[in-house]
C-alpha cells in the first residue's frame, strides 16, 4: 500500500483511488493470488461455489449433530424418562425440570425434544439455551433470563428456559433462579441440566420434578452404532463394535464421535482404529498390567503401566477409571477386591488434588505387588 502510495503520490486523488481499488479487488477476488474475498486460497481448478459447498457439507456432516434426536421417541436408552416426559407433554402442563446425570446420555437432547414438540416450527422463537458454565454469575439470571420471561411468547401459555451445566452457578445466581422461578412461573417453565443435583440448591431441587438420567447400556450404545453404521454404509467388525462400547462407557457423544474418527482412518473400523483414536486401552492390558502386580512381579507391572502412558498416550486419570471399572474382572476375593479399590480411590483423590500422575500409580502398583 505504501509503495503504492509512493508510486502515485504526484498524481491526483481520483487516480490513486481508482488504482488503489483495482489492486484491492486482485488482491481480494480471484486474482493472481488465488485468494477469496475473505483471504482464503482456493485449491487448483477448483472454483470459490465449489470450496463453499464443500465446506458448508463438512460442517453438516459433524454426526453428532446429525444424528441428533429430533422427538421423545427416537432417544434412546432412556425409556423409563421419555415415557414419563412424553406425558407431560400430550397434556400440555410442564412444570420446571431438572435433569442430572453424566455427559452425553441425552439431557440437552430430551429438552430440545420437548420444545420441538410443543411448539413445532416456532420453537426456536419459545425457547432460551443458555450455559451456565460461560455465563455463571448472577447478571445473567437478571438480564437475559429475566429478558426473556417478560417478553410476549406469541399465543402460547408458557415459554421454556433451558439452563445446561446448572450446578456451575454461583449461589448468587442461584439465588436469584430461585426468586426468578416464583416471578415468572405463570408464564416460563425452567429445565435445569447439571452433572451433580447436589450442587444445585434446595429451594431450586423442590421446585422441580428431577429426572435422574443414567449410562447409557451397552446394548442401547452398540443399536445405534449399528444404525448410524448402516446410514453411512459403515464396515465394522465385531471387535470394532465391541471397543465402541467399552470406549464410550455409556456416553453416546464419545462413541459417535469415535465411530467417525475410525470410519476415515480406514476401509474397515476395528479394535484398533477405536482405542488408538479414543486414547483407551485395551481391557487386557489392564488386566495384564494389574495381574503382574498381584504376582509380584511390580517391575514388569511397571514396565506396562509405562507403555500405556508413554506410547500410547493415555493419561492417568484415564487408566484410574478403566482401572475401577475392571476390578471385579480380575481373580480376587471380596476383601482383596475391597483392598484394591481403596487404594484406587486414594490415587484418584490424590492425582484430580494436583500430584503427579506417574508417581500415584507406580505407589498404586507397589503396594498391590507388596500385598501378601
Amino acid at each position: 500500500m505504501r509503495l503504492i502510495f509512493g508510486i502515485y503520490a504526484r498524481r491526483d486523488n481520483k487516480a490513486v483511488s481508482q488504482v488503489i481499488a483495482g489492486r484491492l479487488r486482485t488482491v481480494a477476488g480471484r486474482g493472481p493470488l488465488g485468494r477469496f474475498t475473505d483471504g482464503r486460497r482456493y485449491p487448483p481448478g477448483m472454483s470459490e461455489a465449489d470450496t463453499d459447498s464443500g465446506s458448508r457439507a463438512g460442517r453438516e456432516e459433524v454426526w453428532i449433530e446429525k444424528y441428533r434426536p429430533q422427538t421423545l421417541d427416537e432417544i434412546v436408552g432412556q425409556e423409563d424418562i421419555v415415557e414419563r416426559l412424553q406425558s407431560y407433554v400430550e397434556r400440555n402442563d410442564l412444570s420446571h425440570f431438572m435433569f442430572s446425570g453424566p455427559a452425553g446420555i441425552g439431557k440437552t437432547t430430551s429438552a430440545t425434544a420437548i420444545a420441538r414438540e410443543l411448539y413445532g416450527d416456532d420453537w426456536g422463537e419459545n425457547f432460551l439455551e443458555l450455559n451456565a458454565s460461560d455465563e455463571r454469575g448472577i447478571d445473567v439470571v437478571r438480564d437475559r433470563i429475566k429478558n426473556f420471561a417478560r417478553t410476549s411468547f406469541g399465543g402460547y401459555e408458557y415459554r421454556i428456559i433451558f439452563l445446561d451445566e446448572a450446578d456451575a452457578l454461583t449461589s448468587d445466581a442461584q439465588g436469584a433462579l430461585r426468586r426468578t422461578m416464583e416471578q415468572f412461573s405463570n408464564n416460563v417453565r425452567f429445565i435445569l441440566s447439571c452433572n451433580y443435583s447436589s450442587q444445585i440448591i434446595d429451594p431450586i431441587q423442590s421446585r422441580c420434578a428431577v429426572f435422574r438420567f443414567a449410562p447409557l447400556s451397552d446394548e442401547a450404545v452398540a443399536e445405534e452404532m449399528r444404525h448410524i453404521a448402516s446410514e453411512e454404509g459403515i464396515e465394522f467388525t465385531d471387535d470394532g463394535l465391541d471397543a465402541l462400547v467399552y470406549a464410550a462407557d455409556g456416553d453416546m457423544r464419545k462413541a459417535i464421535n469415535a465411530l467417525q474418527a475410525a470410519s476415515v482412518t480406514g476401509d474397515v473400523v476395528d479394535e484398533a482404529a477405536v482405542y488408538a483414536l479414543t486414547s483407551t486401552a485395551k481391557p487386557e492390558e489392564i488386566k495384564e498390567m494389574v495381574d503382574q502386580a498381584l504376582a509380584g512381579d511390580f517391575t514388569a507391572a511397571r514396565s506396562t503401566l509405562d507403555r500405556l502412558l508413554t506410547e500410547e498416550g493415555i493419561a492417568g486419570g484415564d487408566v484410574i477409571d478403566q482401572l475401577h471399572r475392571s476390578v471385579w474382572e480380575f481373580d480376587l476375593d471380596d476383601e482383596a477386591a475391597v483392598r484394591l479399590l481403596d487404594r484406587i480411590g486414594e490415587t484418584e483423590y490424590r492425582i484430580t488434588t494436583g500430584a503427579n500422575e506417574r508417581i500415584q500409580l507406580e505407589a498404586l502398583l507397589a503396594s498391590v505387588a507388596l500385598d501378601d
